[in-house]
């Protein structure tokens, strides 16, 4: 069973920075590809950025050359280092595995194939203020 856990949230300043974790458990974590939602308030969860079981990154393009997102495959973790945050970033984060079709295969755990995902975290807010 998959279990994603976010942490890192928080309320800063806009311009300030924050780092997001995502600790992963209960599949193999190279088998498929994760990533970062957020869904603001009143709005449509939307994508943030996925690292693919290729090595690839894909960013959306509100946050491109603000976020960075690192997997550690070693670590089963994977991280969404936010800069030059703005109020407009206001959301909660959610982790996700097996996110996208394009973003790798299915997920495994030792036991076999897990159904399609998106598998979620429960999430963690961050809140941007003026």
């Amino acid at each position: 069973q998959v279990q994603l856990l976010e942490s890192g949230g928080g309320s800063v300043q806009a311009g300030e920075s924050l780092n997001l974790t995502c600790a992963a458990s209960g599949y193999n974590f190279r088998s498929c590809g994760i990533g970062w939602y957020r869904q603001a308030p009143g709005g449509r969860r939307e994508l943030v950025s996925i690292a693919k079981t290729d090595g690839t990154k894909t960013y959306a393009d509100s946050v491109k050359g603000r976020f960075t997102v690192f997997r550690d495959n070693a670590e089963n973790t994977l991280i969404l280092l936010m800069t030059s945050l703005k109020t407009e970033d206001t959301a909660v984060y959610y982790c996700a595995a097996d996110p996208h079709p394009s973003s790798g295969g299915f997920c495994f755990t030792h036991t076999g194939r897990l159904p399609r995902g998106p598998h979620w975290g429960k999430g963690t807010q961050v809140t941007v203020s003026s």
